[in-house]
């Protein structure tokens, strides 16, 4: 597959979607997988993994199927979330952290 720097946001919905299907089908093929392997692992049928190679859409479902058929589900490590501290709420969290214990004196009650 070649690799260029074209700008994914200058192109159109459908230029991208032939994009996705062109590299669906590198990947199949890469792995030795005929379509209808990939389609039978996916759970899908042949004429919508034809539709999605050939740049034709499919739904998002449809997608993650194949890329889990695929073993390609690494692809959406993007879409986690994740909680970030900036570097002042760390630094304030920092200086508040305990640097030591403190001792405390209990009084005995002598009856």
């Amino acid at each position: 597959m070649e690799k260029s720097n074209i700008n994914m946001n200058a192109n159109s919905d459908k230029a991208i979607l032939e994009a996705m299907g062109a590299w669906l089908k590198e990947i199949r093929l890469r792995q030795n997988k005929t379509q209808q392997e990939l389609a039978d692992a996916a759970g899908i049928n042949r004429s919508t993994l034809i539709q999605m190679e050939s740049g034709g859409g499919g739904g998002l479902l449809t997608f993650v199927q194949i890329m889990r058929a695929l073993d390609q589900m690494y692809m959406f490590k993007n879409f986690e979330l994740s909680d970030q501290i900036s570097p002042l709420l760390l630094a304030k969290m920092q200086r508040k952290k305990r640097q030591r214990a403190t001792r405390t004196d209990k009084k005995i009650d002598s009856n």
